[in-house]
């Protein structure tokens, strides 16, 4: 499923808009892939490592090339995903 992010205004010095608690986070699984663009630029907000650490799910951020091959190693249960595809 894809989902529209709604922004918090915040850019990184790249112009990337970073991943914040405000957007909506598939937290259901024991580890969270964060696809994080072709050169790794999309910055994650602490609040989001914050919100991972009280729920007990390891985030695992990385260039999306890389997330997409951990993806196909992982069952369906065991990880959540989101990919920055844009750039």
């Amino acid at each position: 499923m894809i989902r529209q992010t709604h922004h918090c205004g915040h850019r990184s010095p790249a112009g990337h808009t970073p991943l914040s608690a405000k957007e909506r986070i598939p937290w259901g699984g024991s580890r969270l892939i964060v696809g994080t663009g072709e050169s790794g630029s999309l910055p994650i907000m602490p609040a989001v490592w914050a919100e991972a650490e009280r729920r007990g799910v390891e985030i695992v951020a990385v260039p999306t090339e890389e997330a997409l091959r951990l993806l196909r190693d992982v069952k369906a249960k065991d990880a959540y995903a989101i990919v920055h595809v844009t750039c």
